[in-house]
């Protein structure tokens, strides 16, 4: 077949109340190459620092999220994207009160063994 159709993206389990729904990667299609997520992060919701051997992409389809980039803090709104380097250390968070909806690519694939969270 020329193509893979994604029907049941992976639910990523989390206890931070964020949702992650992995269409492919490592947990949804065995790829490591490319991993490619819908995530929606609450209000008030962060991840702990860490320094990724893989560059990020970051679409923001709804709300605001927050980059803290080696201490400069950048933030997304919708309609706008950002490109981290692999071995960046960074800092995701919604410090806002209203939801993030976003799309987070990751080259190779996002591996919980390569991300390197502090």
């Amino acid at each position: 077949m020329p193509y893979t159709l994604q029907t049941a993206p992976f639910i990523v389990p989390t206890t931070d109340g964020k949702h992650i729904e992995e269409h492919f990667g490592l947990a949804s299609s065995r790829e490591s190459n490319i991993s490619i997520a819908r995530m929606i992060a609450p209000p008030g919701w962060s991840e702990p620092f860490q320094q990724p051997e893989f560059d990020e992409y970051t679409f923001v389809i709804r709300g605001r999220k927050q980059f803290n980039i080696d201490g400069e803090l950048v933030v997304l709104e919708a309609g706008q994207s950002i490109k981290i380097h692999k071995n960046t250390r960074i800092q995701y968070s919604n410090p806002f009160t209203e939801e993030c909806e976003y799309l987070a690519i990751c080259l190779p694939a996002f591996s919980m063994d390569t991300v390197h969270r502090e």
